[in-house]
């Protein structure tokens, strides 16, 4: 392989993935290839991206959990400014990790990706003061079209590193970060149902 290293099946659960890419730094900084068609083939990631795709947020801004429900998307994302606690749950109805998760720190500093494919659902929480975060798509965005799970189902149990009570509902009334810093989650995210819920 040329660029990058890619750690397979992250958390025992088949299809994550976890990409480092070779960093060549001096004096004057660094350079990387974030992204080579050749690279992910040789190792086995197969992917037509079509779209790229980025946000910014505050700190503890929490954004999921979210997947495509007619189109699903394989996602392959990081973060260019800031850090965040990145998730995955696997809602492959068929896979034998069905409602695992994984969680892993993405950052400016360690310039990791997460390859999320298809049939998973993703989130993340913004741990610094701002994060910038980009992701590529293998399909367009659909709209009406994305389904969801509460951030806080308790059957899946992410732990997100925050505190709080849950009351049965994806409300972030109760929580926050360690720091005492609230918990952002748009009014759509706090609607979601858990991952046993149609």
């Amino acid at each position: 392989m040329g660029q990058i290293k890619v750690e397979k099946n992250v958390g025992g659960i088949k299809g994550l993935c976890i990409i480092t890419p070779d960093v060549h730094g001096d004096n004057r900084g660094y350079f990387m290839e974030t992204y080579s068609q050749q690279d992910m083939e040789e190792a086995g990631l197969n992917c037509n991206f079509v779209q790229d795709n980025q946000s910014c947020s505050v700190k503890g801004v929490l954004r999921g959990l979210h997947f495509q429900i007619n189109y699903p998307q394989t996602k392959l994302v990081r973060v260019i400014k800031g850090t965040v606690f990145d998730v995955a749950v696997d809602i492959r109805k068929s896979s034998e990790t069905f409602g695992k998760w994984f969680g892993m720190e993405l950052s400016e500093e360690n310039k990791k990706q997460f390859f999320i494919p298809k049939g998973f659902a993703h989130g993340f929480l913004v741990l610094s003061d701002t994060a910038e975060f980009c992701y590529k798509c293998d399909d367009f965005y659909h709209p009406n079209d994305e389904g969801g799970i509460a951030w806080n189902d308790p059957q899946i149990g992410i732990k997100w590193g925050v505190v709080g009570e849950y009351d049965g509902t994806a409300s972030v009334a109760n929580y926050s970060l360690i720091d005492g810093t609230k918990l952002v989650v748009s009014d759509k995210d706090q609607k979601w149902g858990g991952i046993w819920t149609d």
